[in-house]
């Protein structure tokens, strides 16, 4: 029997008929999506759900929901499907991430075409009457820098276009490889370069704690004078009341923004100065990009359904529900381990190197990959997925390699994880013990058997007395609570490690706390998704 996909949102005819080519049986109903009740009358009877950002798939409706295989979304956000709930009855969520990229670095292109020649207040001058061709000077993109900060996906677009205006492009971008920088046709450079060199600069980063507020204060007076900026990624990459003092000074000669720190964006300190050009989020609004994402969304579902194939999904890996089973507790330490390579590691990753030893190399060792290398890209674009991961990092020029042995180990089975960047490896390794819970062994070549938490503080230090000591009395006296704490040493005298599970994320201060004793070469506090 085919499978059956209702489409409760507008999609496009195009996509409605991709789904019919496929053998798809489609019930298109674009108004549905708002009719709960309706909704959770028919969704018994399908297998997957197309939606745009209409329809709200709420747990009430997944219980209704039994034959439900699917759900792909046509476009980016998922802020209308109840993922957990979706993970708890084994559906999977689809999106389509990069079907709007084009769209919104074009958009970036047009913003800094604005800025550069005042476009919308020369226009508003002469709908009002006034011929003022004398206060409009502009200045050419031709033979400018371009600063652009990251240069994934959409930063990519962006400096292919910029070098096709024959602009010089440099990029800040700590995952960018040199080997793929040289590719693009561009310089990779450090943010303090990028700031001091470039005519223009513009953002395409997610949103994370290490990159929010990337444009602050002392970095806008870092920029060269008469720098134009432009922000069509996401509010709260820049400091925008240090902007518009910025501005006003005229160390900034202008701006461009699509995104605000607070949306919908009704006030703004960059509101109604001189040379500003503003919009309100349009990066993804065309028709072009509006058809991709249903075209595509249309496709994903069409090879999930026939195929099994996976795409872009939210929630889960490519794995049978018994492979899930015996998998999920591997699945899980995978991804830690990736996490604790991702933020330990500042630079550019050149390698990804995993070795599974006796029964988890018997695994579905594409999918534990997955998680494995989403975890490490994760550290830095929190929107990566388990099948996203793969692809972002062959954007990057990462080169993965596995390696499956029979059992080598005193384990029944262990995953080692080995990053590998321009100036070190760096590797950990971790099992799971018969409770089903992950641990690491080994960090850096020393055993330990460490639990993992949702809060953990790593130290490395010379192998000295007192480190216990240390650790205690400054955590203790800061009120955070050591649930678990584990050492490791190369030999005596040598090198050492602590790995401490924390009841809460240590603060600032506690960090300084420790650095400050000087007894300890590096102080790094962890995060892991432990749910």
């Amino acid at each position: 029997m085919a499978p059956k996909v209702l489409v409760s949102d507008k999609l496009s005819e195009t996509a409605v008929q991709i789904f019919r080519d496929r053998g798809v049986e489609v019930d298109f109903e674009p108004g549905l999506g708002k009719d709960k009740d309706r909704l959770l009358e028919v969704i018994g009877q399908y297998d997957g759900l197309a939606i745009r950002s209409a329809t709200k798939v709420t747990e009430k409706i997944l219980a209704a929901a039994d034959n439900l295989k699917v759900i792909g979304r046509a476009g980016i956000g998922v802020d209308n499907v109840d993922i957990p709930a979706a993970s708890k009855k084994g559906v999977i969520v689809m999106n389509t991430p990069f079907g709007n990229s084009v769209t919104t670095a074009e958009h970036a292109i047009a913003m800094m075409f604005a800025v550069a020649r005042q476009l919308p207040e020369a226009s508003t001058s002469t709908h009002d009457g006034k011929w003022e061709k004398n206060r409009f000077m502009g200045v050419e993109l031709f033979n400018k820098t371009l600063g652009v900060i990251g240069a994934g996906n959409i930063g990519g677009i962006v400096c292919d276009r910029a070098l096709g205006l024959h602009m010089k492009v440099i990029a800040y971008d700590p995952f960018l490889s040199e080997e793929r920088a040289k590719a693009m046709g561009v310089t990779k450079v450090e943010l303090d370069e990028l700031l001091a060199r470039a005519d223009f600069i513009t953002l395409h980063v997610p949103l994370t704690d290490k990159t929010r507020n990337i444009l602050s204060a002392d970095n806008i007076a870092k920029a060269k004078r008469g720098v134009r900026i432009i922000n069509c990624a996401r509010g709260g990459l820049v400091d925008e009341a240090a902007l518009a003092e910025a501005l006003k000074s005229g160390h900034v000669a202008g701006a461009a923004f699509d995104v605000f720190e607070t949306e919908p964006a009704t006030a703004s300190p960059l509101f109604h100065l001189p040379n500003v050009v503003v919009t309100p989020h349009l990066g993804a609004a065309t028709t072009e990009a509006q058809e991709n994402v249903a075209l595509q969304v249309a496709e994903q579902m069409s090879d999930y359904l026939l195929t099994g194939a996976v795409q872009n999904a939210l929630n889960m890996p490519s794995v049978t529900a018994e492979e899930a089973a015996v998998m999920g507790p591997w699945l899980k330490l995978a991804q830690h381990l990736g996490a604790f390579a991702g933020q330990m590691t500042d630079e550019p990753v050149k390698a990804i190197n995993i070795l599974y030893d006796g029964t988890v190399a018997k695994m579905n060792l594409e999918a534990l990959n997955c998680g494995a290398i989403a975890g490490i890209m994760k550290a830095t674009n929190p929107d990566v997925n388990m099948v996203s991961a793969p692809v972002v990092a062959r954007e990057r020029g990462i080169q993965i390699s596995t390696t499956h042995q029979e059992k080598g180990g005193v384990f029944d089975g262990y995953m080692k994880l080995t990053v590998v960047t321009g100036k070190r490896e760096r590797s950990i390794a971790g099992t799971v013990f018969s409770d089903g819970k992950p641990r690491f062994i080994q960090i850096k070549g020393i055993n330990i058997d460490a639990e993992i938490g949702a809060h953990m503080l790593y130290t490395t230090n010379e192998d000295v007395p007192g480190i216990i000591g240390t650790l205690g009395h400054t955590l203790g006296d800061a009120g955070v609570n050591i649930a678990n704490f584990t050492l490791g040493r190369a030999g005596q005298g040598g090198d050492a490690i602590a790995l401490l599970y924390l009841d809460e994320a240590p603060k600032v201060e506690v960090l300084r706390a420790l650095e400050a004793t000087g007894k300890f070469s590096q102080v790094k506090p962890l995060v892991f998704d432990v749910a």
